[in-house]
């Protein structure tokens, strides 16, 4: 197996030192494994995606010395792929359209027949208020809508495929040190996971099925990320599953954070890349500090 790797961020604000651990870390296993470093632009969110942090993306990976075959995925270019995907899980009975909003999902999560309400890797798992119109559906009376979010029945999907339910091969860790084989079953994914959504308004995919799509179509066999997107793994594969789709192998990886133990993240101002560059730092500067 050629290995083959991505490094996938969205243009929606600078690249921080999680970014360049997460990075750097893809790049050097490929160049270690004599494999291949692809950067895929996930710009699904048009109304945050911004022309000039992508060009911020690319600058700061070329500082860090990073390269990568071009041009690079841009996935507000595949759309059409994403709509023929759905259009398969719609015809399977697989999906459902989905009007509530988030403080619907919270009431109804909290209501005291459904106890506390359980947190999965899209935040609350989805009580299943919709999923009545899924059973109520004619297939050949009632088109896919294009403008309401679709959601996944999670515990029908893990069915159709139970006698072939994967586990993926996790080579790195997740949160609570899960490594090796990681078996999925039917009762997890409904528990755990819930009906994510996989279309959402006004975008018309959604993160959980575009990575599907995309890692598949680049031929990636080895996804290096961070452990906080370990959980929606599960949701991953299991879509691979039902679309026939090969599954990479998985390395999770720990998570950069701040002084405070809190994960650097965007909306937090977490110090950018290109601020290490303006103070005077090194590439090799940003390795030490990363371990690296």
């Amino acid at each position: 197996m050629n290995f083959r790797t991505r490094f996938a961020p969205s243009p929606t604000g600078p690249l921080h030192l999680g970014h360049a651990f997460s990075a750097t870390l893809a790049y050097d296993l490929a160049a270690s494994s004599g494999g291949e470093f692809l950067l895929r632009i996930e710009d699904i969110d048009q109304t945050r995606a911004r022309a000039h942090w992508e060009q911020q993306i690319y600058d700061d990976l070329a500082w860090l010395g990073l390269t990568w075959p071009k041009p690079v995925m841009r996935q507000s270019e595949r759309l059409p792929v994403y709509q023929t995907a759905l259009d398969r899980l719609w015809n399977l009975g697989l999906l459902y359209p989905c009007t509530c909003n988030r403080k619907d999902i919270a009431a109804a999560a909290s209501a005291p027949q459904e106890g506390v309400p359980l947190h999965g890797p899209d935040g609350i798992i989805y009580p299943g208020t919709c999923r009545a119109l899924l059973k109520q559906r004619d297939p050949e009376q009632y088109n896919r809508p294009l403008d309401i979010p679709l959601r996944l029945d999670i515990a029908k999907a893990a069915r159709m495929v139970e006698t072939r339910l994967p586990a993926f091969q996790e080579l790195g860790s997740g949160p609570n040190g899960e490594t090796g084989l990681i078996p999925l079953s039917p009762e997890d994914l409904s528990q755990t996971i819930g009906d994510v959504v996989l279309a959402r308004r006004d975008m018309g995919t959604s993160y959980h099925l575009s990575v599907v799509l995309d890692d598949a179509d680049q031929g990636i066999t080895h996804v290096v990320r961070g452990q906080d997107l370990f959980e929606a793994t599960r949701i991953h594969v299991l879509l691979q599953a039902v679309l026939d789709l090969p599954t990479p192998i998985y390395v999770h990886h720990r998570l950069i954070r701040d002084d405070t133990g809190k994960r650097l993240a965007k909306r937090d101002d977490a110090r950018a890349i290109s601020k290490y560059q303006e103070d005077g730092a090194t590439p090799n500067d940003i390795r030490r500090e990363l371990g690296l």
